[in-house]
């Protein structure tokens, strides 16, 4: 029996532009870091690019076609800077706005809403190789002015806009770990990077308020649950767990609902903490219409003593067998969106929250992840939407759900052997595959009794 949720819940699915796209040169398009990262040997797990990724830029009409078959009420999805503005700034490649334009209009002929994600990582090359990327705060308002033309285009028709996505991964991953593009590995560039971000944020939203007032803006944070690597822990893991909390999860959200950063964790890295930010945090924290969730699973912290001025390490698993979920074992936990929920009801006013990611692989051995008849997949999204139903139970303001992904995609550093989607692609020949999950998804649509 599927749980019900209210007749203005919505069903998506989501993808991002470098993942999916491909078309990386073509008409106009200029490079991105991704496009420079993905060529450096050893970067990307099985070699792969997101040169043509699941062709998107050429299929999307399929694409709209199988999220019709599906019965999606929303879809979420990026637009290229790069694409649109080959320099970062500048000239506009009128193709890569038509593009979008076009996407738009196809979507909402199929009676499917669009939330359109302005960054989900792939920085123009040209801004990063002149100005290090967000690294320099002149990149907050060349994104603002790229937010601002994205809305002059396409404003008329969507409406729901999401400035960032995971600014957290993007300044830790890409800046302070080297994992990701760019490749760095600056632990002062990760707070540049993570305030700049926050910082162009803010700029957008006035940037596309001054232009509409009927958009819906918001923006997406990977958010994480974090336990103690030990199941009975010391006075010392306690303060990892916090402060690991602080720095992934409570440094945005409370630059982004309270203007301030936490305290004890400026007072632990001051020496790497950029200076002059407390100007910038008015505009950081300017009213927002929600907040974008994307939740997979939590963190464990631990004391690292080598770890310069945090001391703390998380991963995201424990070799603690009493962690385990009892069906989905260290794959998931599902409570952990009540256990988030509940910490934005009660610190942070109850904001609208959509969850903008939440899925996972087949597990299994590599034969077994591109499976069609993925019973797991469909155990673990169960699972979160039977928590997420929970926490709207419990007063919690949760609009909407998003998967990830709608189709397999190029999973970053994993490249294209991480197949997330509710449709199985074959990389080579482009085939598109409803998996059981898909069907799955669609029949929860439709069992919406609101919706009948």
């Amino acid at each position: 029996m599927f749980s019900q949720f209210d007749k203005d819940f919505l069903f998506g699915a989501a993808t991002a532009a470098y993942q999916i796209e491909g078309g990386y040169n073509e008409d106009g398009k200029g490079t991105s870091i991704w496009d420079v990262f993905t060529r450096k040997k050893g970067k990307i797990r099985d070699g792969s690019t997101g040169d043509i990724a699941c062709d998107t830029y050429h299929n999307y009409l399929t694409d709209i076609k199988l999220m019709n078959q599906l019965k999606l009420d929303a879809y979420r999805f990026s637009v290229s800077w790069s694409r649109i503005l080959p320099e970062g700034r500048g000239d506009v490649n009128q193709k890569g706005l038509d593009y979008y334009s076009a996407l738009v209009e196809a979507l909402l002929d199929n009676n499917i809403r669009p939330f359109i994600t302005l960054y989900h990582w792939d920085m123009p090359y040209a801004i990063y190789r002149d100005r290090k990327g967000f690294g320099d705060k002149e990149t907050a308002k060349y994104f603002a002015e790229f937010a601002q033309l994205v809305v002059k285009k396409l404003g008329d028709r969507v409406k729901d806009f999401i400035t960032l996505n995971e600014p957290w991964e993007h300044a830790f991953f890409g800046h302070f770990i080297g994992e990701h593009a760019p490749g760095e590995k600056n632990p002062r560039q990760y707070f540049r990077v993570a305030h700049n971000q926050l910082l162009g944020h803010g700029l957008a939203v006035g940037a596309m308020r001054s232009l509409r007032s009927d958009l819906n803006i918001g923006i997406t944070l990977s958010q994480f649950p974090i336990y103690p690597s030990r199941y009975e822990p010391n006075d010392k893991d306690l303060d990892s767990v916090e402060m690991a909390d602080l720095f992934i999860n409570r440094f945005y959200l409370d630059g982004i609902y309270k203007g301030k950063y936490p305290e004890k964790l400026l007072n632990r890295l001051w020496p790497i903490i950029p200076k002059g930010i407390d100007g910038d945090m008015t505009t950081i924290a300017q009213p927002i219409d929600f907040l974008g969730v994307n939740y997979y699973n939590r963190l464990f912290a631990s004391r690292k003593w080598y770890i310069p001025f945090l001391k703390t390490w998380v991963d995201r698993g424990s070799v603690d067998p009493r962690y385990d979920h009892p069906i989905l074992g260290t794959q998931g936990y599902p409570e952990g969106m009540k256990e988030l929920a509940k910490r934005y009801r009660e610190e942070y006013g109850n904001p609208l929250v959509y969850i903008t990611e939440n899925g996972t692989v087949e597990p299994g051995n590599e034969i077994e992840k591109w499976r069609i008849d993925d019973n797991k997949r469909i155990q673990y999204i169960d699972y979160y939407l039977r928590s997420l139903r929970e926490a709207i139970t419990e007063g919690s303001n949760i609009k909407g759900y998003f998967y990830w992904a709608l189709m397999d995609t190029f999973e970053w550093s994993s490249g294209l052997d991480c197949p997330m989607g509710l449709i199985h692609v074959n990389h080579k020949t482009q085939q598109r595959t409803i998996r059981n999950s898909g069907y799955w998804y669609r029949d929860l649509i439709a069992s919406q009794i609101s919706r009948r």
